[in-house]
């Protein structure tokens, strides 16, 4: 089962795209538990455990920041296993400003169309916007806005064999932090994200 308490910030922005995902699991499940792909007995994806399924949402991650310019930092939050799925969670501690999270969102939802994601949900609350999507091999990937702004983002695997989970191996382009510890709300300054200001207009091609 997963742990029902991860912090107030995410639990906060969580209840309000609950709301909108009611009935239906973020990465598409039906309700005998098997997903897209080719499943075995049990409804697991056939050849994939959950330390490859952690390997792949870091991946997916990895490349969704990797389209955010100017660079946002970014830290490991938490990982959490199912009965077999694995979501893996992070924490984004650049401040996006709320004149900037239009912005913010459009580049991310842009990335993941060009990636073949499909966008199943969209949240457009003023305060904790949200974006749900889901890759062709059965991911579901989202970021949302929680308490003080801070960005987060999430990506949970479809029915896979179970197995063993390691931390990322990446090293977090952020602060670390210990084992444990809290995550503060956003305290990185971006002369772009956290412009009081909108974004500017592109300029027309001559």
């Amino acid at each position: 089962m997963r742990p029902i308490t991860r912090t107030l910030r995410l639990a906060c922005a969580m209840a309000v795209a609950g709301a909108l995902l009611a009935g239906c699991g973020q990465s598409g499940g039906t309700k005998d538990g098997t997903r897209d792909g080719t499943k075995d007995g049990r409804g697991a994806v056939s050849g994939m455990d959950m330390q490859g399924a952690a390997e792949r949402a870091d991946a997916m991650f990895y490349e969704t920041v990797g389209a955010i310019k100017p660079e946002i930092e970014w830290v490991h939050d938490t990982t959490t296993t199912g009965s077999c799925d694995v979501t893996r969670y992070w924490t984004v501690m650049t401040v996006v400003s709320p004149e900037r999270r239009g912005n913010f969102l459009g580049v991310v939802e842009n990335f993941w169309k060009a990636s073949g994601y499909r966008i199943t949900t969209v949240n457009p609350d003023k305060e904790m916007p949200a974006i749900y999507a889901k890759s062709s091999d059965g991911f579901g990937i989202s970021v949302l806005f929680g308490y003080k702004g801070q960005a987060f983002f999430e990506v949970t695997s479809p029915c896979v064999d179970e197995s063993k989970v390691t931390a990322p191996t990446k090293v977090a382009n952020g602060r670390t932090y210990e084992a444990g510890a809290p995550i503060p709300t956003p305290n990185v300054h971006s002369d772009f994200w956290s412009a009081e200001t909108p974004a500017p207009a592109p300029t027309p091609s001559s």
